[in-house]
């Protein structure tokens, strides 16, 4: 079962592992690496709050170790709406542990933040996290064109997925 926590600058070594993989830099807006300050330096300016900082990054662990990271970030005050992003570690990937997050994620933006919808963007080759996003109740609702770089001069397209919370 997966359980939400705030990060801690015990994360940040995990934190310094994801951000710096650069397999997933083509999915996010990524093009170098993070430093161990810099990460520590973001997880002590936040104020934990998604209304302040307009983003919320959360641990995703199960039996007590990290499973992944779950991100609300863009967030929109009018329109109640934000992104999802997620990363899943790699010995917890296949399993479930994705959509298991999401879906926790998709409670806790009902009981604790009022969010109307969650959108997320995903490069229509990422097999996995499709399959996670629909698994989780969200549904595609369009695609977009040549959204994101994967390398220079070379773009995808990406899938919308949106997810109505309430």
């Amino acid at each position: 079962m997966i359980t939400f926590r705030a990060l801690e600058l015990s994360d940040v070594d995990v934190l310094y592992q994801i951000e710096n993989e650069e397999s997933v830099w083509q999915y996010s807006n990524t093009n170098a690496p993070y430093s161990r300050f810099a990460l520590e330096q973001f997880v002590l300016s936040s104020a934990h709050d998604f209304y302040q900082d307009g983003q919320l990054r959360l641990v995703a662990e199960c039996e007590g170790r990290c499973a992944g990271i779950v991100d609300l970030f863009n967030y929109d005050p009018h329109h109640l709406r934000a992104e999802v992003g997620i990363y899943i570690m790699p010995e917890f990937r296949g399993k479930g542990f994705g959509a298991e997050a999401l879906r926790q994620l998709i409670s806790y933006t009902e009981r604790h933040l009022q969010l109307h919808q969650l959108v997320a963007f995903v490069a229509v080759q990422n097999n996995a996290a499709i399959q996670c996003f629909e698994h989780a109740g969200f549904v595609q609702s369009g695609v977009l064109k040549d959204w994101i770089a994967l390398r220079p001069g070379i773009f995808s397209d990406v899938s919308v997925f949106q997810c109505v919370v309430r």
